[in-house]
C-alpha cells in the first residue's frame, strides 16, 4: 500500500552572528519500509525522533528532501505525493486521512458535530451531496459508539474519549484506505485508551483499513500492530513483525525502550545500567548520525526487493536492524528471544 524508499527530511537552520552556516536538523534520515494493505504499522520512539515528520510527509504537509514515497490505491494506481498536482493531492488526502493527538484542538468548538464531519467531506472529490453526506455522518457516529442525535451538539459537550471518536468519524467519512493515527490515545485515560484501540481494530476489520499508528508507548504499539518500526534520531533502527520485534529486541535502543515500560510490583525508575546508557542522554539533532556510513544494501525477495535499506542487517525474514547506534550481533541478541 505504501512504500518509503530511503526518505530524508532535513530543516536548514538560519545562521546567526556567531553560528556557522550550513547546519541542518536531521529529522528523518534514510527511512525505508513497506506497509501492506490492511496492515497496522506501528511507529514508536521518543519525542523528536521523526515519527510525526514521516506522517506529515505521507500527506505532503512537508516536502521530502530526498527519497521517494509511493502510495498504491486499491485499484492498483500509484501516487507519488511529491509530484501530484493540486487536484491529485485532494484525492490523495481523501484516501489517506490524518487523526491528530489532541481532539480538543483539532475540532472547531464553534461548529456542531454535523458541521465538523461534513467539513472534512465537502472538499473531497467523493462529495455525494448534502443529503447523502449527512446520512453518512449519522451512520459513522453510530459506528464509533455515539448517537445520531449527537450531531447537533458541539465538541465542548463531550469527554476527551468521545471527542477522539468524533475525530475518527471525521477521518472515515471520505471512505479512506489509510488512516494515520498520530498519538491518538496518549492524552486519554488508560481505560479509554483500551476502548479507542479496540475501536480501531474493529474498524480495520470492517472497513479493510491500512493504519499507520504512531505512539511513544511500546506496549500500546505492540498491542495493535502487525508490524513495528522503532525510530531513533531519524533512523529506523529496527523494523519487523510485531511479535518478532517484541521477542528478539535485537537493537540496543529497542531494549532500552522495553526497559522503560512499567512493571507491576516493581519500583518505578530505571536501573543504574539504563541510566548510564548513551540513549538516556540528549543528542544534538544537527549532527548527522549516518556521516561516513553511506553504504547501501539492496534487499532480496518480495515485497521489499525495490527498497534500499541503508546500513541494515536482515537478521530473520522481514526483520531488519540498523547497524548504527551500537548494534552488533556479538552479544547474541539477534535471532534470540528475550523473556
Amino acid at each position: 500500500m505504501i512504500t518509503l524508499d530511503a526518505i530524508r527530511k532535513t530543516y536548514p537552520l538560519d545562521a546567526g552572528f556567531f553560528a556557522r552556516e550550513g547546519r541542518y536538523v536531521y529529522a528523518v534520515n534514510g527511512v525505508s519500509t513497506v506497509i501492506q494493505p490492511n496492515q497496522i504499522y506501528g511507529l514508536v520512539g521518543e519525542s523528536g525522533c521523526g515519527k510525526t515528520t514521516i506522517a506529515r510527509l505521507l500527506v505532503r504537509m512537508e516536502k521530502l528532501t530526498s527519497g521517494r514515497i509511493v502510495y498504491r490505491d486499491s485499484d492498483g494506481r500509484e501516487f507519488d505525493p511529491a509530484t501530484v498536482d493540486r487536484r491529485g493531492l485532494r484525492d490523495l488526502r481523501s484516501r489517506i486521512r490524518y487523526i491528530f493527538q489532541d481532539p480538543a484542538r483539532s475540532l472547531n468548538p464553534r461548529l456542531t458535530i454535523s458541521e465538523v464531519l461534513l467539513s472534512g467531506y465537502r472538499y473531497s472529490p467523493r462529495w455525494p451531496g448534502s443529503a447523502q453526506a449527512r446520512e453518512d455522518a449519522g451512520r459513522l457516529l453510530e459506528a464509533v459508539g455515539l448517537r445520531k442525535k449527537d450531531m447537533e451538539r458541539r465538541p465542548a459537550d463531550f469527554s476527551g474519549g468521545q471527542r477522539q471518536r468524533i475525530s475518527i468519524a471525521r477521518a472515515l467519512i471520505t471512505r479512506p484506505e489509510v488512516l494515520i493515527c498520530d498519538e491518538v490515545v496518549s492524552a486519554l485515560d488508560v481505560s479509554i485508551q483500551g476502548q479507542i484501540l479496540n475501536l480501531l481494530l474493529q474498524l480495520r476489520e470492517e472497513l479493510r483499513l491500512t493504519i499507520v499508528f504512531i505512539a511513544h508507548d511500546l506496549a500500546v504499539v505492540s498491542y495493535v500492530s502487525d508490524r513495528i518500526g522503532v525510530m531513533y534520531r531519524g533512523v529506523l533502527v529496527e523494523d519487523g513483525d510485531a511479535q518478532d520485534v517484541v521477542k528478539k529486541r535485537a537493537h540496543p535502543y529497542t531494549r532500552y525502550l522495553f526497559d522503560a515500560l512499567p512493571v507491576l510490583g516493581k519500583a518505578a525508575g530505571r536501573s543504574e545500567a539504563a541510566m548510564q546508557s548513551p540513549f538516556s542522554r540528549s543528542f544534538d539533532p544537527t549532527v548527522n548520525p549516518t556521516d561516513g556510513r553511506q553504504a547501501v544494501k539492496q534487499t532480496d525477495g518480495a515485497p521489499d526487493s525495490a527498497v534500499r535499506r541503508e546500513e541494515s542487517t536482515e537478521i530473520s525474514p522481514g526483520h531488519y536492524v540498523s547497524n548504527l547506534f551500537g548494534y552488533d550481533d556479538s552479544d547474541g541478541y539477534a535471532g534470540k528471544s528475550t523473556s
